[in-house]
């Protein structure tokens, strides 16, 4: 079973941004695989470094949209994205300068992070975004 599974419940009713949260749940659950198989150590960095660049991504995406359609909170959820993008930079150097990485920690933070982000902040953009046509 997926560590993180998908529902309607995360949708913020918008195709793009929700198929990038779906490959966001994907990368998780790659790292919980994984790390169930034996070799979250193996994949740790080259998982931790995917999840980096994606999230480059999906931020972009979002603060664009957010940018563009002028969200009014957006200054407070770009704030929220750098705070996570330092968080797993943090990590990723941890690991990368050979310091002990609990594994299973990392993985609470990132779901506990994402669907809590999702739920409680993207959301609150998704009314507005729609309501300018972005479905």
């Amino acid at each position: 079973m997926a560590f993180m599974v998908w529902d309607n419940s995360l949708s913020v009713n918008i195709k793009e941004i929700d198929e990038q949260h779906k490959k966001l749940f994907n990368i998780v659950n790659d790292l919980h695989s994984a790390m169930g198989a034996g070799k979250g150590k193996e994949v740790m960095g080259s998982v931790l470094a995917g999840l980096i660049e994606y999230t480059k991504t999906h931020f972009a995406a979002e603060e664009g949209l957010m940018q563009k359609h002028l969200y009014p909170g957006y200054l407070a959820h770009k704030a929220n994205h750098d705070a996570l993008t330092r968080q797993v930079s943090d990590v990723m150097k941890k690991f990368q300068d050979g310091q002990t990485i609990v594994t299973v920690e990392i993985m609470n933070f990132l779901k506990d992070w994402l669907a809590n982000h999702i739920q409680n902040t993207d959301k609150k953009y998704s009314s507005h975004l729609n309501s300018k046509g972005v479905v």
